[in-house]
């Protein structure tokens, strides 16, 4: 390291915090995603790391301006000497300190940054795992980073769920790790939010095994964590002809699916419609009421199952032939008007 002044070093740390801070002040994602990306070796960066071993007073000048800097820089401190594993720690402590601070955001300006924080921990944490496996240590920093990845989802609010992927792709870039290895809450908490994602893409078979994996694990007491994850699984089931028990649904207070249940049950359009437009509002803010309108060719074979069932008794050998009037009649009883050209329409 070349020789630096004390005047040097002061001003390369004074920069340092008032491009954070402007970054911060005026909402600039940019700026801040390139202050905390450690491993694009950015010459400048870089320099601050050589300041802070120069200027003895830094701490006290860093938490001037914030003390979720001081691990920052501690990190980047680290990261300059080659001390990765300390690296890791002082990262993984300013990452949890920023998500706090994103938490308390009114807008996700911060999205590129926090894009930067989730891929800088995961590099950061496999370079000091070759440090310790180098020491013939246990490799233990990239399945903490994974935790703290899985821990992202939950800062993520539902208008922002399809801005998962590069949080998704970051952790299963880094498949050194078991995923049967994390603690059971980051394992059910990643479940229930690519669940959800795959309910957005309509992926249903995909969102069936994932919110599955939430309910199968998530603990029997906390039953409010069992309602949202049964909130998106409802739906998903009902997709596929799968119909949950009425005191399942009043257990844990997902009343708004009863009659929805029910129209499946008795092959009622008009109840089908009638639930989706009471709870509309409910529907629409969970992101589910597109899946639950797709149910109306549920209805509609549930009703055709019944009409078969009832000509069967009447004339047993023509039973498999139902005319099209016959169903305009049984949804006119439901008090569905349709022609028959509707009717065909309907199911094609």
């Amino acid at each position: 390291m070349a020789y630096i002044s004390m005047g040097e070093a002061h001003r390369r740390i004074t920069e340092f915090l008032n491009y954070f801070s402007d970054a911060i002040s005026t909402q600039d994602g940019a700026p801040l995603r390139r202050l905390l990306s450690f491993s694009s070796n950015n010459p400048k960066i870089l320099s601050v790391a050589d300041a802070l071993s120069v200027f003895q007073d830094s701490s006290r000048l860093i938490r001037q301006s914030s003390d979720i800097l001081v691990p920052l820089l501690r990190s980047l401190q680290c990261y300059k000497r080659g001390q990765l594993v300390d690296a890791f720690i002082s990262y993984e402590k300013f990452a949890s300190a920023f998500i706090q601070e994103f938490r308390n955001w009114e807008s996700a300006w911060a999205l590129q940054a926090l894009y930067a924080v989730c891929y800088e921990i995961r590099i950061i944490a496999e370079r000091a795992d070759r440090e310790l496996a180098s020491n013939d240590k246990s490799p233990e920093k990239l399945k903490a980073a994974g935790s703290f990845l899985m821990k992202v989802f939950g800062v993520l609010a539902l208008g922002t769920v399809n801005l998962c992927r590069s949080v998704i792709r970051s952790i299963e870039t880094a498949r050194i790790f078991d995923f049967e290895e994390f603690p059971v809450r980051d394992k059910v908490t990643y479940m229930y939010y690519t669940g959800r994602l795959e309910v957005f893409n309509e992926n249903f078979p995909a969102a069936d095994e994932k919110l599955s994996y939430a309910l199968t694990h998530c603990h029997l007491h906390h039953e409010t964590n069992i309602r949202m994850i049964l909130k998106y699984l409802i739906p998903v089931k009902l997709s596929v002809g799968i119909l949950p028990e009425d005191s399942l649904l009043e257990k844990y207070s997902l009343l708004e699916y009863r009659d929805v249940v029910l129209a499946l049950r008795r092959g009622d359009l008009q109840l089908l419609r009638c639930a989706l437009q009471e709870h509309e509002d409910r529907f629409l803010r969970s992101g589910v009421y597109l899946v639950l309108e797709k149910l109306e060719l549920q209805v509609y074979r549930r009703l055709i199952k019944k009409i078969y069932f009832i000509q069967k008794l009447r004339d047993p050998g023509r039973a498999h032939q139902i005319k099209l009037d016959v169903i305009v009649k049984a949804l006119r009883w439901l008090q569905i008007e349709m022609d028959v050209d509707e009717v065909i329409i309907s199911f094609t």
